[in-house]
């Protein structure tokens, strides 16, 4: 059964919607880039964006639905909304870690990183919320992933 989602992340881009779609979609399994609206000469005094530039791109992340829209410089990501990425495998979290990470990304605490366009992620081991609802394990669990960037699954079983 294949239903529509019915919502939908819309992230604010300056101008590089298009150019983070594509990004995105290269680091993700099934992900594609959907539709494209461009904007036109109509309403260049108002939105100041060159013709054709991208106005909204749809694009699926592991078959979710995303939209990037190309708004101009008034609103900036910040670390108040993240998008978390559960991984099954130290390799899912290094693939995603490491691509993400990559050209001008910033790494963070406790399997959080920012990307080169400025979003918030969470790469986390799906394992994360059983070693953590365990009371024998949950301080030392929590002690072990503060003490980390990108989150080990080796080390956090170990704790």
């Amino acid at each position: 059964m294949n239903e529509k989602q019915k919502m939908t992340i819309c992230l604010w881009f300056d101008k590089q919607g298009e150019e983070a779609a594509n990004f995105y979609t290269s680091i993700f399994k099934n992900s594609s880039i959907g539709s494209i609206s461009r904007y036109g000469k109509e309403g260049f005094e108002f939105h100041g964006m060159p013709e054709g530039t991208a106005l909204v791109v749809s694009f699926k992340l592991n078959d979710m639905n995303f939209s990037a829209l190309n708004g101009g410089p008034r609103f900036k990501f910040n670390e108040s909304m993240s998008i978390v990425v559960s991984c099954d495998t130290q390799e899912e979290i290094d693939h995603y870690w490491n691509n993400l990470t990559a050209d001008g990304g910033q790494e963070s605490q406790c399997g959080w990183l920012k990307d080169k366009y400025g979003i918030s992620w969470q790469i986390v081991p799906s394992i994360l919320g059983s070693l953590m609802s365990d009371p024998t394990k949950a301080s030392r669990v929590t002690m072990a992933f503060m003490q980390m960037k990108k989150m080990d699954i080796e080390t956090l079983k170990n704790a």
